[in-house]
């Protein structure tokens, strides 16, 4: 059935139960890349209890509930991660109990050969204590529901990258099996495992899932600037430009100015720009 406008933006969550372990954080971790050097101490930490587990800041993406998308009419096998933004107001910690409140804030037709564009407004809370500690915004193209009419809605202002050369890059590979791997946080679209959704869906081959780059984009920032100090990051925000493919390196090229890093990732082998416009805002 198709997408209806006004049902849709009708639809919240409040006070909806999401929980996650600390094998939750370990495995989304390796699935974007982390503890490929068991000896890299810095690694280490976000991939075992042993070292004292961290978790890292883009995790929170992976406990937004798909509920409301899911329940909506859309073809879910049709869609793709367009944005993704966090402010993070405390570390999540490696294992907890969250209650969630989400809404949809926009529904907007972007056309047939596009789809339709949804904006999802997330809070995560802490059960115990009711802190909360993350709010996310996340904006979806539904590619089988476009033309459904009704206003277009403005475009959201993209973050303006700086007008020179990176400051540092950071070069990740991804792995062939990657996507399989990813998958196992609770991702199972078959668009990134199925040769014939992906082809379905106009790709050569299965592609990487967008918070998976995402994930990836926040370990090089990570890496490269906050020497793995996982609590300098207050907010972390992307869009999605194209489709990365398991086995890709990816380079994110940085720029850091004050509190914030704008940051670019490529796939130089494609001449591929697959996030632009990204911001990271780190603690004073």
């Amino acid at each position: 059935m198709p997408i209806d406008r006004e049902s849709l933006l009708a639809t919240e969550l409040t006070d909806f139960p999401a929980s996650y372990t600390e094998s939750d954080v370990m495995l989304y971790a390796l699935g974007v890349g982390l503890g490929s050097d068991p000896l890299d101490s810095d690694e280490l930490a976000f991939v075992s209890e042993h070292a004292g587990l961290r978790t890292l800041p883009t995790f929170a993406s992976m406990v937004i509930p798909e509920t409301i998308l899911a329940s909506s009419g859309c073809d879910v096998q049709q869609i793709l991660h367009r944005s993704q933004s966090l402010q993070i107001f405390r570390p999540l910690p490696a294992a907890g109990d969250l209650l969630v409140n989400q809404r949809v804030a926009l529904v907007t037709d972007r056309g047939k050969e596009v789809g339709a564009e949804i904006e999802l407004e997330t809070e995560l809370r802490l059960a115990r204590d009711d802190t909360v500690v993350c709010q996310a915004t996340s904006r979806i193209i539904a590619r089988g529901d476009g033309g459904l009419g009704g206003p277009v809605g403005e475009r959201r202002p993209r973050h303006r990258m700086p007008n020179r050369e990176p400051d540092l890059t950071c070069d990740l590979p991804t792995r062939r099996d990657q996507a399989l791997l990813f998958r196992l946080c609770g991702d199972f679209n078959p668009l990134h495992a199925d040769p014939a959704a992906a082809n379905a869906a106009g790709f050569e081959r299965p592609i990487l899932h967008g918070r998976c780059t995402h994930g990836i984009a926040c370990h090089a920032v990570l890496k490269t600037i906050c020497n793995y100090d996982f609590t300098l990051i207050a907010g972390f925000d992307v869009r999605f430009s194209s489709p990365v493919f398991p086995g890709d390196t990816i380079t994110t090229e940085m720029w850091q100015d004050g509190n914030v890093v704008s940051f670019r990732c490529r796939v130089r082998d494609r001449d591929a720009v697959v996030i632009n416009g990204g911001r990271c805002t780190l603690r004073a």
